[in-house]
């Protein structure tokens, strides 16, 4: 099997706490809150929440009957369950995004925040996402925007090297990238996805301002602002809602997980364990949590 692209890790991270709850990111948190409500379908049957972390959105969910925390981080995943228990609602699961553990056409919606920013094959991940979505699934992104004002003032000035207007993807530190908005709208009409709405997001991400105005006054401005994200794509953060379309398979009612190995399914269940019956391998469940790394 062709190996994936490399993962940026968070294991023994304390990300939640250390950048959202003690970070001074309120304002970021609410306008991202304010992006879901728009453009997420209000009610589904299953949704998969990509790079879920702690869970800090999986709350915003509520509408779903059931959702699906997967991060490649064990430690982040066990802070999930700390926040938000285990239940027939929830399940958690340690997974590469590159070689995701499901049968196609399973999921009737997916959410990736702040995760494709980490990418070194974006490409390849919206494919994997795009084969476990059933027709017609709606699929929220956001990503990170290389052409954002600040890169392109600083572009301008002659105070950057690199340009927001390329489109390759600008590796600011290793694993964290940014993109061009009109490369993420190829890759996804490429891997599968009608792409029917773009908001910009997080346009007030400044310390001063962030210091001197209220948060909500910032998240309402924020909210005027992202309404014109269809005809520009000027902020440090972008969230578009696609349709999963093309003819695909819908999962069969009794399927769920598959080998992400050689992609057999079902797989066979044992006592804390999930085995391949075709190549062999298994993938343990503890603590309520599946690892399938």
């Amino acid at each position: 099997m062709t190996q994936s692209p490399p993962v940026c890790n968070y294991e023994g991270s304390d990300y939640q706490t250390s950048f959202w709850e003690q970070g001074g990111r309120s304002y970021e948190d609410q306008a991202e809150a304010v992006a879901l409500r728009r453009l997420l379908p209000k009610a589904g049957n299953l949704l998969l929440e990509l790079g879920a972390g702690a869970g800090r959105n999986t709350p915003r969910y509520a509408g779903y009957q059931r959702v699906v925390l997967l991060d490649y981080s064990r430690t982040q995943l066990e802070q999930a369950v700390q926040r938000l228990g285990l239940s027939e609602r929830y399940l958690y699961v340690a997974a590469d995004v590159y070689r995701l553990p499901f049968v196609d056409g399973l999921f009737d919606a997916a959410t990736m925040i702040r995760v494709l920013h980490h990418m070194a094959n974006a490409p390849l991940a919206l494919r994997q996402i795009r084969r476990i979505l059933q027709p017609g699934a709606a699929f929220i992104l956001e990503y990170a925007n290389k052409q954002n004002l600040k890169s392109v003032l600083r572009y301008l000035l002659r105070r950057q090297s690199w340009s927001p207007f390329t489109l390759e993807p600008y590796e600011f530190t290793e694993l964290n990238f940014d993109f061009h908005p009109r490369a993420v709208r190829q890759w996804l009409g490429e891997s599968g996805f009608d792409l029917e709405r773009q908001l910009t997001v997080s346009h007030f991400r400044i310390g001063l301002l962030k210091r001197l105005l209220p948060t909500h006054l910032l998240v309402g401005m924020d909210a005027l602002a992202s309404l014109t994200g269809d005809l520009w794509q000027l902020s440090p953060s972008v969230f578009t809602r696609s349709q999963a379309v093309g003819e695909s398979p819908l999962a069969a009612a009794d399927d769920f997980f598959c080998c992400p190995t050689c992609r057999h399914a079902p797989l066979d269940e044992r006592e804390q364990t999930l085995a391949c019956p075709s190549c062999g391998k298994g993938y343990p469940l503890k603590d309520g949590i599946y690892d399938f790394r």
